[in-house]
């Protein structure tokens, strides 16, 4: 697999994207393309000891940052690491992308030069996450703040295809409606609309869940508008990010608990991995002709080599194609 991988985009670009490309390069076997200027990357490799095997450079000076508009990737940026990327993945050049950088700008190029899947209406990002009953799928968690209720009906037939595809043990994943209550009636004029919908779908829909059931797994894909799927998202990054720092504070507060600690320390440290978003390497574009993953901000090496390993297994697994198939016969939904 080759995977084409934007150096420049993130908080911790580029060493940490080099980092983790070298990392992906050993674990996985992947052949990655990184995008960005080379004399600056092949510097930066020599002085950190960092292997460039099986890991090719294109050349570019320009870089999309996160204070840019997303429409300039297509005008004022277009020879950014970003639109460079996205272009080499349109061409064929790379079975897969994975960037770093501004959300708006990569959905705004992946829509425009890789684009858009024939019947789709607006692609979906969907990360990952962790659950008690292992990880489910959020779609949408961003992308789409405005949405219509045919959008979320192909929001959740997407994530049903993609987690079925990447989990043996999801072959029909439940789906369920991100709503304030889990009666039928329940949520505003959206989610009146899309009940009956997804009821119909033939889709193995569970119905209304509520967001405090989320971390719970009581469903394999949770639907939602990006408006709605974003809060919630940010609520579970930042309730774990609480969580795991207080739980340290309070291990660490005396020679007592340091020395319970150690007792429990291989045991935290699974926690801490079962809760890891960056296990799970981002969020993954649906929608689109090519396979896309959206890597957090703020990502360092290990989260950047699991989303190459995401989007290798992305593009292995047949889920653009089955997409693709499923809305073909369909008349694409008016803008």
């Amino acid at each position: 697999m080759r995977v084409i991988v934007d150096a420049f985009g993130g908080d911790n670009a580029p060493l940490e994207i080099l980092k983790g490309a070298a990392q992906a390069v050993a674990e996985y076997g992947h052949d990655i393309i990184l995008t960005g200027n080379e004399e600056t990357l092949r510097a930066l490799a020599q002085k950190e000891n960092i292997s460039l095997d099986r890991i090719t450079i294109e050349h570019c000076t320009d870089i999309m940052t996160m204070e840019d508009h997303p429409k300039s990737i297509l005008r004022e940026h277009k020879e950014s690491s970003m639109a460079v990327a996205l272009r080499l993945l349109s061409e064929g050049k790379g079975d897969a992308l994975v960037s770093a950088g501004s959300t708006g700008a990569l959905l705004m190029g992946a829509t425009f030069i890789v684009k858009r899947i024939k019947g789709i209406s607006r692609p979906a990002l969907a990360p990952i996450l962790p659950s008690d009953e292992g990880p489910f799928m959020l779609i949408d968690c961003g992308a789409n703040a405005d949405c219509r209720p045919e959008m979320l009906l192909q929001f959740a037939h997407m994530g049903s295809i993609y987690v079925s595809h990447m989990f043996a043990d999801k072959k029909q994943p439940r789906v369920g409606l991100l709503n304030v209550g889990t009666e039928d009636t329940k949520g505003g004029e959206l989610q009146h609309a899309t009940f009956p919908l997804l009821k119909d779908s033939g889709l193995n829909f569970i119905g209304n869940i509520e967001a405090r059931d989320v971390p719970a797994g009581v469903a394999d894909v949770v639907v939602a508008d990006g408006f709605n799927g974003n809060i919630l998202l940010k609520t579970l990054e930042g309730t774990v990010d609480m969580l795991m720092k207080n739980l340290k504070g309070a291990l660490m507060s005396s020679l007592r608990t340091k020395i319970g600690a150690m007792l429990v320390l291989p045991a935290m440290r699974a926690l801490k991995k079962k809760l890891s978003a960056s296990e799970h390497g981002g969020a993954v574009l649906l929608g689109v002709n090519r396979p896309v993953v959206k890597a957090h901000g703020n990502a360092n090496a290990k989260a950047i080599a699991s989303a190459v390993r995401v989007a290798a297994e992305f593009a292995e697994s047949g889920v653009v194609e089955a997409i693709a198939a499923q809305v073909s016969t369909k008349e694409e939904p008016a803008e």
